[in-house]
């Protein structure tokens, strides 16, 4: 099952959720060639040192009171959310004093001075190698060699989209909620094939994540669908092959074998996010990822991505309809964390802070959540962003397909 983490994404990052680099730090001994490293400890007077070592002091008793600041307010951050979570298991209603209602502790003391006597250079070091991230091309090769399979792609991408919306609609969702979280996870305009971090737009763009598609699912999401609802899928293939005949009927049948196959192999781990994780990572695992771009079984992994969280939410007892905003914080933060805002009422949204939501390191690589620091500015810029991006050609074409 899916924790309630957030995930890497187009939509994650119009929210700049845990992607922006670290800011650069004050120039160290790292960055300088050893020759300037040497003339700068030269040229360091006693008056200098004995400045740079008052300031420092100075530099880490602000520093260690904030620590100790913060730590406290995280650590009552994560008591709440225990104290929640077990009223919620108590069947217990969620007060605001079962938030923490105030805003973080933001460092506001001095920088850490410049030392005039740099340590030398070390040796450069061989730098680690990036990690590999599986695009497109990956999934197909993945595919083909392990299922010896070639997803069906679309003719265009109208025939996608109209694909999508036959199958969401089926599944109950409306066109307000697919539009507008297609809108904010693709910019309003992203094909059946987007990538998350690619830009055509953008030479020499790299990959970010494995998010692809409507809804930017990731390889994780693609064996845990599998795994978990890959039984109806072969059912809702199945009831198309008895419509078709010849070759288009051939072909459904060896892709619902495929499928079958692929459905056993992520169902062969425990039910749990870190094992469909884990396979994700995998070649095999990126040959189930390529089924979102299959035109049959694309639209039902898109389709249950969102409708898991509909059905979270209403096995836990909320049966108002989502907004698509709403639906877009359970798509983004967890089922249950992104419950957690929505089941709140709309005072409530205004007064309980952002961070309630966030581990730490989390919310300080943020800016946006620190910047709409309550759940109703949260959910305000979400529905902006879906408002802007709405209005372009990619979204028009898909709210025209239902």
């Amino acid at each position: 099952m899916r924790p309630d983490a957030i995930r890497y994404g187009p939509g994650y990052l119009a929210l700049a959720l845990l992607l922006i680099a670290p800011q650069a730090g004050a120039t160290d001994a790292a960055t300088l060639p050893a020759t300037t490293a040497g003339a700068m400890a030269q040229a360091a007077s006693p008056q200098a040192i004995a400045e740079y070592r008052r300031k420092l002091r100075e530099y880490q008793e602000a520093r260690a009171a904030f620590e100790q600041e913060a730590s406290a307010y995280w650590n009552s951050i994560a008591e709440k959310r225990r104290g929640r979570n077990a009223k919620r298991r108590d069947r217990q209603a969620i007060a605001l004093d079962d938030y923490v209602l105030t805003q973080p502790p933001v460092y506001a003391g001095p920088k850490r001075p410049v030392d005039p006597q740099p340590s030398p250079s070390e040796p450069d070091e061989t730098p680690r190698p990036r990690k590999h991230i599986p695009v497109v091309a990956d999934l197909l090769k993945a595919a083909l060699e392990h299922f010896q399979f070639t997803p069906q792609r679309p003719a265009d991408e109208v025939e996608f989209k109209r694909a999508y919306a036959r199958v969401a609609s089926a599944a109950g969702l409306t066109r307000e909620q697919a539009v507008r979280v297609y809108s904010f996870e693709t910019g309003g305009n992203g094909n059946h094939d987007m990538q998350s971090g690619l830009s055509a737009s953008r030479p020499g763009s790299r990959a970010i994540s494995t998010a692809i598609g409507y809804n930017q699912l990731l390889t994780t999401n693609s064996v845990e669908l599998l795994a978990e609802q890959g039984h109806e899928f072969v059912h809702a293939l199945t009831e198309k092959a008895v419509r078709l005949s010849g070759a288009p009927r051939q072909a459904m049948d060896r892709k619902i074998a495929v499928l079958k196959r692929m459905v056993a192999y992520a169902r062969s781990v425990p039910d749990e996010w870190a094992q469909h994780e884990k396979l994700g990572d995998t070649p095999q695992g990126w040959a189930l990822h390529a089924m979102v771009l299959d035109i049959d079984v694309g639209p039902l992994l898109q389709t249950h991505k969102l409708l898991t969280s509909v059905i979270f939410a209403r096995a836990k007892g909320y049966t108002r309809a989502l907004s698509a905003a709403e639906l877009e914080m359970m798509n983004l933060t967890g089922d249950g964390t992104g419950l957690d805002m929505v089941t709140m009422p709309q005072p409530m949204r205004e007064q309980v802070p952002t961070s309630n939501f966030f581990q730490r390191g989390g919310y300080e690589r943020n800016p946006v959540a620190i910047r709409n620091n309550t759940v109703a500015k949260l959910l305000e810029v979400t529905d902006r962003r879906m408002d802007s991006n709405g209005n372009l050609p990619g979204a028009k074409d898909l709210a025209a397909a239902f």
